[in-house]
């Protein structure tokens, strides 16, 4: 009997309970369900995904990707302009408001910029800020951004991770202030917040609407619930509790496609897996830093198997560490086919003939995370597999205290590799590889705006970190959503549960 067998064979579907008439419509609410709570208000203090979507459905950006076209719109902004490779100028509109009913100013947005770019500020995602110098204003409306130096994805970045924060509130009541009551520029404004279970938002009155990119939100209130258990969720779904629910593996996804009477969808996402490995020994394991050991972890991993059974088939295998979407994510490299009789042989010319114990952390995905520590077990590497929350891992990295992992990145649903690879090895504290030839490649690819050099040098890269076999590559993630028939929604491939474009039928 194989591993995936085993596993499998252990796994119980969940039953379908009557369906019975949704109850969102007609109080004007729509309830959607995460199964990962609200780490915190204030995204620029977390990398996770529902901070952001929560941020999103608060505060506008100041220019957002049309999913369509690819070009940028202007939400706050009213233009932007390039005055060289390293100046970024913006006009604001003029009339947009906080939900306080302060007018959003140049002072918000250079504040805003210099704030969360200063290092002692200490924002979550360091690689998201640490190429602004600083900002400056100009008038009331216009504001400046100067670079350190030319960033082809500054505007990505932009986009995706700064929203304009109320300067004035803000240095009032403070970070912890700002988490427990915040405001911003959305259609939506807080209601409430309840650690642990979720939280609501109502649509803001004083929305202006302008274009197409600043559009008021159709249904007026919206009730996050933090529910972990998808089992649950899927039967609050069938009760009429909830509306929403994403990220649904694909078995109960297929059975409630053929069930019918809801929507199922799916779309692909700038989500990747991959299983990290301290190849610095930065937390005192050693094991991972000889090559042959990381060669024989990868080597023990059946990605297809692991694909099909537990993902959407149009979920696809990747060779790097980078989503193949991304722009620079060089798939011509050095790959390992599944061979765990060839992971055993590495082991034992590494002088681990017996194997090696060691903590594998993962947050998502128990059952593919189950089945992989199951195969590497099966090759001598016993796992301790810890289930934590994304947060509580994230700390713990930063304290030097995962040797092995087996996570996911979204990027900031940024379509460069600038936002995977190199954020991964960046020769930061948290760099598992620390490897200076590997950090200096992709701190130039990401700082020339030649995309052709840009390429090259992402693609050296590359196929340095799978030549060395530091981490393993797993697959680019495609994302399945379930919702009531009642509800309009199309999502989008980066990953943003946008709730301010959910309406009724």
């Amino acid at each position: 009997m194989t591993t995936m067998t085993r596993i499998l064979g252990s796994v119980a579907l969940a039953a379908l309970l009557p369906m019975t008439a949704f109850a969102g419509k007609a109080d004007d609410t729509v309830r959607v369900a995460f199964s990962k709570d609200l780490d915190t208000a204030d995204a620029y203090f977390s990398s996770a995904r529902e901070s952001t979507i929560f941020q999103f459905s608060i505060s506008d950006r100041l220019i957002e990707r049309n999913a369509e076209t690819g070009e940028w719109d202007n939400v706050v902004a009213e233009s932007f302009t390039w005055i060289d490779d390293v100046t970024l100028e913006f006009k604001l509109r003029d009339g947009i408001t906080f939900h306080n009913g302060e007018k959003v100013t140049a002072d918000d947005a250079v504040w805003t910029f210099n704030h969360f770019s200063d290092p002692a500020t200490g924002v979550a995602m360091p690689n998201t800020v640490n190429w602004i110098k600083n900002a400056e204003k100009i008038d009331d409306l216009t504001f400046r951004v100067n670079l350190k130096a030319p960033m082809p994805v500054a505007l990505d970045y932009i986009a995706s991770s700064m929203p304009i924060y109320p300067a004035k509130y803000y240095q009032e009541v403070g970070p912890e202030g700002y988490a427990k009551n915040p405001i911003g520029t959305g259609r939506y404004k807080v209601k409430s917040i309840d650690p642990g279970r979720g939280y609501t938002l109502e649509a803001y009155e004083g929305y202006e609407e302008i274009g197409p990119a600043r559009k008021k939100a159709t249904i007026k209130n919206v009730e996050v619930r933090t529910i972990p258990d998808v089992n649950t969720q899927m039967a609050d779904l069938f009760s009429g509790s909830i509306d929403f629910m994403w990220q649904v593996p694909e078995d109960q996804a297929q059975r409630v496609a053929a069930r019918g009477g809801y929507t199922v969808t799916q779309a692909p996402s700038v989500r990747f897996g991959y299983v990290s490995m301290d190849a610095s020994g930065r937390t005192g394991f050693e094991a991972f830093k000889d090559k042959r050991v990381r060669q024989a972890v990868n080597h023990a991993l059946d990605r297809v198997s692991l694909r099909d059974a537990f993902f959407a088939p149009t979920s696809t295998i990747t060779n790097s560490i980078c989503n193949p979407l991304q722009f620079g994510c060089e798939q011509d490299v050095a790959t390992y086919e599944y061979n765990p009789e060839k992971a055993k042989e590495l082991l034992k010319e590494a002088g681990y003939e017996k194997g090696f114990s060691v903590d594998f952390y993962a947050y998502r995905d128990r059952q593919a995370a189950e089945a992989m520590a199951q195969m590497l077990d099966d090759v001598g590497i016993k796992t301790n597999l810890t289930f934590l929350q994304y947060s509580a891992i994230a700390e713990k990295v930063l304290k030097n205290e995962v040797p092995a992992s087996f996570m996911t990145w979204g990027s900031g649903s940024v379509l460069d590799v600038a936002a995977s690879t190199s954020k991964f090895f960046d020769g930061s504290d948290i760099d598992d590889v620390r490897n200076p030839e590997l950090t200096a490649l992709l701190k130039e690819a990401d700082t020339t705006t030649d995309q052709a050099k840009r390429k090259e040098l992402y693609s050296k890269a590359l196929k340095l970190v799978a030549d060395e076999a530091y981490w393993v590559p797993l697959w680019a993630y495609t994302t399945n959503y379930v919702y009531s028939s009642d509800l309009n929604y199309v999502p989008n491939a980066d990953e943003y549960v946008r709730l301010y474009e959910m309406s009724w039928k």
